[in-house]
């Protein structure tokens, strides 16, 4: 309990490193030994704009996979292309599911994703076996709206009822005999929210109560 205690007490110093732009106590957070302190201690360093390249490869080899998804989600905020896309890159081929799942998010928020962006995210999409996962990736793949992504966003329309909705709202960027018999195919699904995404992207009502 009391280690509980002292590892919250050091977690909230790091958080508030970050408020007050006290960057030697948060870099000092970075070498706490608790993954959650170290995490924290990421955020601050990104709140107050003293995020280093090094910090992040670092936190991609962290052995916690918090520290690894934290770092994930700032890749795309705080570091040009050039350097957060080849850890976005590792990230999302990571062995924890919540890896792969900020890599996806941060992949879809960069301005220009590319090639390498969109085939790994087509592939998340097509295989990996939590949900989550290839539903963060069609959501990206959607946000890019890259032509070369469209096939995996068709493939999850057959998905879970999470990824189908999640690849119906997905296909907004896109058009085409495809798109068209994917969304007819949405607005008769099971899934009551597969059938209002269609409608809204449509403007055409659901054909199943």
């Amino acid at each position: 309990m009391q280690r509980q205690a002292d590892e919250s007490t050091r977690r909230r110093a790091a958080a508030v490193a970050g408020h007050k732009h006290d960057e030697p106590a948060a870099r000092r957070a970075l070498l706490d030994e608790s993954g959650t302190v170290r995490a924290t201690a990421l955020g601050a360093l990104a709140r107050m704009g003293a995020i280093r390249g090094s910090d992040l490869r670092a936190a991609a080899s962290d052995p916690d996979r918090r520290v690894r998804a934290r770092g994930a989600e700032l890749a795309s905020e705080n570091l040009d292309p050039g350097i957060g896309m080849p850890l976005l890159l590792t990230a999302i081929v990571d062995r924890e599911p919540s890896v792969v799942e900020a890599a996806c998010f941060s992949l879809g928020e960069l301005e220009r994703a590319g090639a390498p962006a969109v085939e790994a995210l087509s592939r998340v999409a097509r295989t990996h076996r939590e949900p989550l996962c290839r539903e963060a990736a069609v959501a990206a793949l959607g946000s890019i709206g890259d032509p070369s992504g469209l096939p995996a966003i068709l493939d999850a329309t057959t998905d879970k009822p999470a990824v189908r909705r999640r690849a119906v709202i997905a296909l907004a960027p896109f058009d085409g005999p495809d798109v068209d018999a994917a969304l007819e195919r949405a607005l008769g699904d099971r899934d009551w929210q597969v059938r209002q995404a269609a409608e809204d992207l449509t403007g055409r009502e659901a054909s199943q109560a």
